[in-house]
């Protein structure tokens, strides 16, 4: 896989798999291509002639349909003239039929612990509950791809962490793939099942890392495992070496 932008080449030989129901983190230092990545993924960017990206078997030719991005912009992707309720519906109109609808927004939002704030305004709700917003609404569509680009980069820590408990529920409960650009080490050790980590220009996978962790992750138990250390380091180091 390659990409280009304007004249200049941003992926160069990429090659791997996301299997079905798998979460893949993808790291690396700033500029090294995982937005331009997740955006390939998603058909959002075309890659070079000589690539070839495939969805389930298919060819990827624009977004796909069951495939849904995140952004980390939580509140740009939110019309602030609809409700919550009306935002998640966003995704559904038109596709399903209304008592579908109303169905798959009431439980994408007890999902995320909103279905009290369902006739709140983007503008009543903290950063962190209007990103669960996006999420609820992404959830309602039933995806079997989530692209994550940085969702809960700019949010608090204890926001981050109860957003990351929430995702790692929402993926054991929907089985979906997840492909997730994070630049939190921490993040990536504890939300994935495998690591990516780039390099390069054009950028290459300089580092495959699994991640074998047991599931449920807790926040504290977890991440004081000596095998959850012994992989921040691991991913630390691949980092640092991508540098040199």
């Amino acid at each position: 896989m390659g990409s280009r932008a304007g004249p200049r080449r941003i992926l160069g030989d990429i090659n791997f798999d996301l299997h079905e129901g798998e979460f893949v983190a993808i790291l690396g230092r700033s500029g090294s291509g995982k937005t331009t990545l997740l955006r390939v993924l998603g058909g959002l960017v075309d890659p070079t002639p000589e690539s070839v990206v495939t969805f389930h078997g298919r060819p990827v030719a624009g977004p796909p349909q069951d495939v849904v991005f995140v952004f980390q912009n939580y509140a740009a992707s939110l019309l602030p003239w609809r409700t919550v309720h009306n935002n998640v519906a966003l995704g559904l109109e038109g596709k399903v039929p209304v008592a579908v609808k109303r169905a798959r927004i009431s439980e994408s939002l007890a999902t995320v612990g909103l279905e009290a704030r369902a006739a709140d305004y983007p503008w009543q709700l903290s950063g962190g509950m209007q990103q669960r917003v996006q999420l609820a609404r992404s959830l309602a569509m039933r995806p079997r791809g989530l692209l994550m680009d940085e969702p809960f980069g700019s949010l608090d820590a204890m926001t981050k962490a109860s957003l990351q408990d929430q995702l790692q529920q929402v993926h054991q409960h929907t089985g979906a793939t997840i492909a997730f650009v994070t630049h939190d080490i921490d993040e990536a050790v504890f939300l994935s099942d495998r690591i990516l980590v780039l390099d390069g220009s054009p950028a290459t996978i300089a580092h495959e890392i699994p991640v074998e962790l047991p599931r449920p992750r807790d926040q504290l138990a977890t991440k004081e495992l000596p095998e959850f250390l012994r992989l921040r380091r691991q991913v630390y180091d691949a980092i640092v070496e991508t540098g040199d």
